[in-house]
């Protein structure tokens, strides 16, 4: 059997990471089993990063590699529809993404405004931590962030660029259906992965007003949110 591994839940969502959440609806919407186990610890992982799967003696690391893995394993077929632009589409979408995480990120670990509200709610639903754990993670993450960039920004600049990212997403989501009809595909997935982890989060960061403020990409992410959960 598949099994994912990926970080643990927060605030009801099966992973408080927009990545592992992303193949966990993936595996959902394609209805295949698999066993979830949650880990904070990524050391083992491939590149030391999470997610990653393990399917009898393969082991698969990126989100999208994983689902490009699990697509031809098991001849999923939520992507056999698009077009080759939907396709590509779709593949700038994730490229967008990868920016968004890093704004997200940034407004849990970085920003001292939501960052007490981020480490309390850890703290409450998962008693195995510490504050010690939690300051080291912060601080590896500040190393991150100034490396990747988004580090040297203030608050309100590193926001203005999460916006943008967000009005992009928010601006190929239809009123009703998904992203390229009225099935989803491995690109809602994606969305659903990230949006959720801003949309269920009651810390109300500048990212969170805007996905309340637009009611498609609330819609979206509630109606994958109902087709993916427990």
């Amino acid at each position: 059997m598949l099994v994912l591994f990926s970080y643990p839940e927060l605030f009801a969502v099966p992973d408080n990471n927009g990545y592992g959440l992303k193949v966990f609806a993936y595996l959902r919407l394609a209805g295949l089993p698999f066993e979830h186990r949650h880990v904070f610890d990524a050391a083992s992982a491939p590149r030391a990063q999470l997610p990653y799967i393990s399917d009898g003696e393969e082991t698969v690391g990126d989100s999208d590699a994983i689902i490009a893995y699990v697509a031809r394993r098991y001849g999923v077929g939520l992507d056999s529809g698009l077009s080759l632009a939907q396709q590509q589409l779709g593949l700038m979408l994730r490229r967008t993404l990868d920016d968004l995480y890093w704004v997200m990120s940034y407004s849990r670990w970085k920003d001292d405004a939501y960052w007490p509200a981020f480490c309390a709610a850890l703290l409450e639903q998962h008693p195995s931590l510490t504050m010690e754990n939690l300051e080291k993670a912060r601080s590896f993450n500040a190393n991150r962030y100034y490396f990747q960039g988004i580090g040297r920004f203030e608050p309100r600049d590193a926001y203005r660029r999460g916006i943008e990212d967000l009005e992009a997403i928010a601006s190929l989501v239809p009123e009703r259906g998904f992203l390229f009809g009225e099935v989803p595909t491995s690109a809602d997935a994606a969305v659903y992965g990230f949006i959720a982890n801003i949309y269920f989060y009651p810390i109300d960061t500048p990212l969170r007003q805007f996905v309340l403020d637009h009611p498609r990409l609330s819609r979206h992410c509630r109606d994958i949110h109902a087709l993916v959960k427990n």
